[in-house]
């Protein structure tokens, strides 16, 4: 878990600009989370088994375009930061996201929200991403966020978890197990990565300062602490969205 202290035609890939500024009301209800995750009111559906299903976004040619906008919550250096970090994904992969045209039905809404979450996949019509703006604004935590946006899940939360690493129920803040249950994830051929942008750290909601994710190869092994996407972070993006 990165923590909170825890995407159609766009002319120019390599000028992202900021979008058009949303006077929007973002004192909506926020959704029900699984931690960082947001659960549509439908079904809770590495990469997640909804990709297979619909939740990704589509491409486009070589390109997989993502409209977003940016809420007027933010300050405008807050904004720029955020475009900054959306075209830290174009320098390696084939995502390109661009500012939201009317056109545009489904599209990334940042806004401050009540701490740092996101859905996962694509969602129909506008979905959020929330990034409050005390602790959330951090390179690690939006491209965290993004990527759930993208259709992946957490690092430890993957189906072979078990070979790598032991989760000590244990130590878990009583009523935070869900957010270590095991999924039925696409690992699209990637090993298991202690340096994901999406791994959780060793005390993630301990509840007595011990750890709650141990590290089979080495149980001394300190992780989730990532600055920016790994490599296996990119090589997963390219995999699910095919970019070639």
């Amino acid at each position: 878990m990165i923590p909170a202290f825890l995407f159609l035609l766009f002319l120019s890939v390599t000028n992202v600009l900021l979008s058009t500024p949303v006077d929007d009301n973002d004192e909506s209800e926020t959704p029900m989370l699984l931690d960082d995750i947001a659960i549509p009111d439908t079904l809770a559906r590495n990469a997640d088994p909804c990709t297979a299903r619909g939740c990704k976004w589509p491409k486009s040619g070589r390109f997989v375009f993502v409209p977003y906008d940016i809420s007027t919550h933010y300050c405008k250096k807050e904004r720029k930061f955020i475009v900054k970090v959306l075209k830290s994904f174009k320098r390696s992969t084939c995502i390109r996201f661009v500012p939201r045209r009317p056109c545009d039905r489904d599209y990334i809404h940042f806004f401050s929200g009540d701490g740092c979450w996101s859905y996962i996949g694509r969602q129909k019509g506008g979905q959020k991403i929330s990034l409050q703006r005390k602790g959330c604004l951090s390179r690690s935590t939006i491209q965290h966020e993004v990527l759930h946006a993208l259709g992946f899940n957490h690092e430890q939360v993957r189906s072979d978890r078990d070979k790598y690493v032991w989760i000590l129920y244990k130590n878990i803040e009583p009523g935070m197990e869900h957010n270590f249950q095991k999924k039925e994830t696409n690992n699209l051929g990637t090993p298991y990565d202690f340096s994901s942008v999406m791994q959780y750290s060793n005390h993630a909601f301990s509840k007595n300062g011990k750890p709650t994710i141990v590290a089979k190869c080495n149980p001394k092994l300190k992780f989730g602490h990532a600055k920016q996407m790994s490599i296996n972070d990119i090589i997963r993006i390219k995999k699910l969205y095919k970019c070639y």
